[in-house]
């Protein structure tokens, strides 16, 4: 009940930004790139540089490579949210992204015990750099 719940909400959050080619997969990430860049598709085993915006629904900002610097992690392998690791398949070096992750594809019921509280949609601006 509750995971029908958050992607009703999800769905309205997408209707409220008027987001018409928003994409949905079978996990419920929800994702658009939005600019396309001429780079190589991401794979897994190959690491990510992405510049990053996460926010919740309420457009509450938690972080941001602005303040935090750009992230780097091993495309599914490292230790960052599942559905960043589902999403960033989508892309090539160069694109930029809006993923939205429901709470079991991010910080899930205990939250990230920082910014993101338990039970918690994010919402990620993202930008692939480049892949090594």
């Amino acid at each position: 009940m509750y995971v029908k719940q958050e992607s009703d909400e999800i769905d309205q959050y997408v209707k409220h930004r008027g987001w018409n080619n928003m994409r949905s997969t079978g996990t419920g990430l929800r994702y658009m790139i939005y600019e396309h860049g001429s780079g190589e598709q991401a794979t897994k085993g190959k690491y990510a540089f992405v510049n990053y915006k996460i926010t919740l629904l309420d457009g509450t900002v938690c972080y941001t490579s602005e303040k935090n610097g750009p992230k780097k992690f091993l495309i599914g392998q490292d230790h960052v949210e599942s559905g960043l690791h589902e999403g960033i398949l989508f892309m090539k070096a160069g694109d930029k992204a809006i993923f939205i992750l429901p709470s079991h594809l991010a910080h899930g019921l205990m939250g990230d015990n920082d910014k993101i509280p338990a039970r918690s949609s994010v919402v990620y601006d993202i930008e692939l750099l480049s892949l090594r």
